[in-house]
């Protein structure tokens, strides 16, 4: 940045005052004459060179001329040729990238809680004619400049937000920098925080709260995991009742399926008993349905007297001969009682007899009163023979009995 001319110590060494080479100090730093002395621990200082005419600008560095007391130009790295005694190098300003420390300061959040707080700015000159004529000291400005804004930002945002914000807060200090040394020819690259000390009792605070907010934490983990669980152990219990009433329900489905399958099949053994029975009953089958009748209503009582239950009998129980007439009555009832009354000539009599397949007898006409003779002759002769058969088995029953 800006050197000013100073007092060497008695080391100084001078070499080719006629060449236009500067006095170095070799063992004691150069003490600028400005208010802002500056240490060799940050960067190497030399004092202002002398005119021999001849001068030799380093790199990156800009030296600003006056003669006879005005400003005349600014030498570019390389050699230039001045006038002695008429000109002079005034100012030599270092166009590096310089990093300066910003000292601890205090400042007060949005919230009043006061914190000490440092940094470091890093900045590079941009227009030497500014830098050197624009400002008394570039650096001490900048750091004053640095500082103020720092605390101004600081006491516009929490202390929260001075931890979580700190990127742009230090985006925020650059552009007031920037936006109030424009006309220094200063520009600068960036500011970095670098320590926040807290008073004792608000750092006690703060790690308390951190605890809390730990402990807050652990406990909506844990109730969350209960409550993982509890939905777990509902959902399996869920689950299990659901597989079961499935289970439950292909059971019932089987076992419904498997009675339909069995009153099927009891009815198509049934039917097929049934027809059986028919096809005998067509032919000469009589007499054995009469036995059959007979003997199934001598077991049915004789099952009745095994059980002591109070039961209704008819009044002549005790003789079975009635009992066996009665029965055999019943089923001769049934088979004189025609199954249809004739209307439909394909309709079947208890017998399977068709009516319309006999050409003789017409059912859908009267019959002429001759006919209706001989056909109760017919029923007489034939109930006088089942009469007699019946005697017969009569006989035989009460003899077996």
């Amino acid at each position: 940045m800006l050197r000013r001319a100073g007092k060497f110590s008695q080391a100084t060494v001078l070499w080719g005052i006629n060449s236009g080479v500067r006095a170095v100090n070799l063992r004691a730093p150069v003490v600028a004459s400005g208010p802002l002395a500056f240490s060799s621990q940050n960067r190497y200082r030399s004092s202002l060179p002398i005119n021999t005419g001849l001068m030799f600008v380093p790199q990156q560095e800009a030296w600003l001329v006056e003669r006879m007391g005005a400003f005349h130009r600014v030498l570019e790295p390389g050699l230039n040729l001045l006038i002695p005694v008429i000109d002079r190098v005034k100012y030599v300003q270092s166009l590096k990238e310089i990093a300066i420390d910003i000292p601890q300061q205090s400042a007060i959040t949005a919230d009043n809680v006061g914190l000490s707080i440092d940094g470091v700015l890093y900045l590079k000159v941009q227009d030497p004619y500014l830098a050197s004529y624009g400002v008394e000291d570039p650096e001490f400005a900048v750091t004053q400049l640095a500082q103020t804004t720092m605390r101004s930002e600081l006491g516009k945002i929490t202390l929260d937000s001075v931890f979580k914000e700190r990127e742009s807060l230090n985006i925020a200090i650059v552009e007031a920098i920037n936006k109030a040394s424009a006309s220094w020819g200063i520009d600068c690259l960036r500011y970095e925080i670098r320590d926040i000390k807290l008073p004792p009792r608000v750092t006690e605070a703060m790690q308390m709260q951190v605890e809390a907010e730990r402990k807050k934490r652990a406990a909506i983990l844990e109730s969350e995991g209960v409550r993982e669980a509890d939905i777990n152990v509902a959902e399996g219990q869920k689950k299990a009742r659901v597989l079961a009433s499935e289970a439950q329900q292909v059971e019932l489905v089987n076992r419904a399926q498997g009675e339909a399958e069995a009153l099927e099949r009891k009815a198509k053994a049934k039917a097929a008993a049934l027809r059986i029975v028919a096809n005998s009953l067509a032919g000469c089958g009589k007499d054995a349905a009469s036995l059959a009748v007979a003997e199934q209503y001598v077991a049915a009582f004789s099952e009745l007297a095994k059980e002591t239950n109070t039961i209704l009998l008819p009044a002549n129980s005790g003789d079975m001969s009635s009992m066996v007439a009665q029965a055999l009555g019943i089923y001769q009832k049934l088979q004189a009682t025609p199954f249809y009354t004739g209307k439909n000539k394909d309709s079947p009599d208890r017998e399977g007899n068709f009516a319309a397949h006999d050409p003789g007898i017409d059912p859908a006409e009267p019959l002429s009163s001759n006919e209706g003779q001989n056909s109760t002759r017919e029923k007489k002769a034939e109930a006088n023979d089942l009469k007699q058969s019946e005697d017969k088995l009569i006989d035989e029953i009460l003899t077996k009995k």
